[in-house]
């Protein structure tokens, strides 16, 4: 990690940052950078990655010291990342799932600002799941309860569990889902099985489990990490196929445990477009990249222009496309 300190050691802002080998757990995805880069004889890895394990939520990522002035340090962190990238000889460094404010202090010092998208439930005071139901359009609303009841089918119900209902045998079971459907989508996870039972035993009241319960087993289940004012959906595995119950446990059932918890936002992990007719509404996030090479970083550069274009393009598409009542949107 990076600290930037007075001469005389007194700590002003920190950055979280990691030197990496590979680009798995990110969620803001530079393989095609790095692919072509090595094809022209670069090394892309190792890199210097500043964010959250594993967690595509947007949050602080130029750390300020209480007191201090803000646009200074984090012009200095700024600053500091750059040099500490050209010390090291590594290819880049980036900031991802970073506040707009820490973005606009890296692309003052020269850092590139990329953006995506994803897809947020915001709970407007709702106090029932039929007050939410009720802002929807009719056709939108009618298929909706047909999805949930199509899902619960075949003698299916869901569970929530947390603190103390986190065992190891339902962490067993949510293993072998997450297993299953890694292996079939990814490829390779990279979740241990210890990595469950650590934070089982660490904050197991800051974790949701939705699981799906048929013939007395579990069959599918999602996680979920509980925030002051959110719920921040992550892994979703699966032993059994059926209609809908991915759309289920992972996006309904949060929007349930979120009306009732009265949170104020599901936020439901990475991309996703299929979020939209659930009642999930674009947002558009913030990275910033520093690349070392003038060559790769001005086609990065070029590359990403065309993106952000696209970015917002699309997210005025989908706004105009949620299944939300038109006239609740003119009031």
């Amino acid at each position: 990690h990076l600290r930037l300190e007075t001469a005389q050691g007194k700590l002003l802002g920190a950055i979280p940052c990691y030197l990496k080998s590979h680009s798995q757990g990110e969620y803001v995805f530079d393989h095609g950078w790095s692919d072509a880069f090595e094809r022209a004889g670069g090394r892309y890895y190792p890199k210097l990655q500043c964010a959250v394990p594993f967690t595509p939520v947007t949050g602080p990522r130029l750390l300020v010291d209480k007191g201090e002035d803000s646009r200074a340090v984090k012009a200095g962190l700024a600053a500091g990342l750059k040099a500490v990238t050209d010390k090291l000889g590594v290819s880049s460094a980036h900031v991802t799932f970073a506040q707009l404010r820490d973005v606009e202090a890296l692309e003052a010092a020269g850092f590139l600002h990329r953006t995506d998208q994803q897809f947020h439930f915001f709970n407007e005071g709702y106090s029932t799941y039929d007050d939410f139901l009720a802002t929807l359009a009719s056709r939108k609303r009618k298929a909706m309860k047909k999805e949930r009841r199509e899902a619960l089918a075949h003698g299916i119900s869901i569970d929530w569990l947390t603190g103390k209902d986190l065992t190891e045998r339902v962490w067993d079971d949510f293993f072998a889902f997450y297993m299953d459907t890694g292996s079939r989508k990814w490829g390779r996870p990279y979740l241990s099985r210890e990595f469950f039972s650590m934070i089982g035993e660490r904050m197991a009241d800051d974790i949701l489990l939705v699981m799906a319960r048929r013939n007395g087993r579990y069959i599918a289940g999602a996680i979920n990490f509980i925030g002051s004012d959110a719920l921040y959906g992550r892994n979703w595995g699966c032993i059994e196929d059926h209609p809908f119950l991915h759309f289920e446990v992972c996006y309904h059932q949060a929007i349930d445990f979120a009306i009732d918890r009265k949170l104020k936002v599901v936020e439901a992990g990475a991309q996703g477009e299929h979020k939209l007719a659930r009642g999930y509404r674009p947002v558009t996030t913030h990275s910033a990249h520093y690349i070392a090479h003038p060559g790769l970083r001005n086609a990065v550069a070029d590359y990403l222009r065309r993106e952000r274009r696209e970015v917002e393009r699309m997210a005025g598409y989908l706004e105009e496309h949620t299944p939300f009542r038109k006239d609740l949107a003119d009031d």
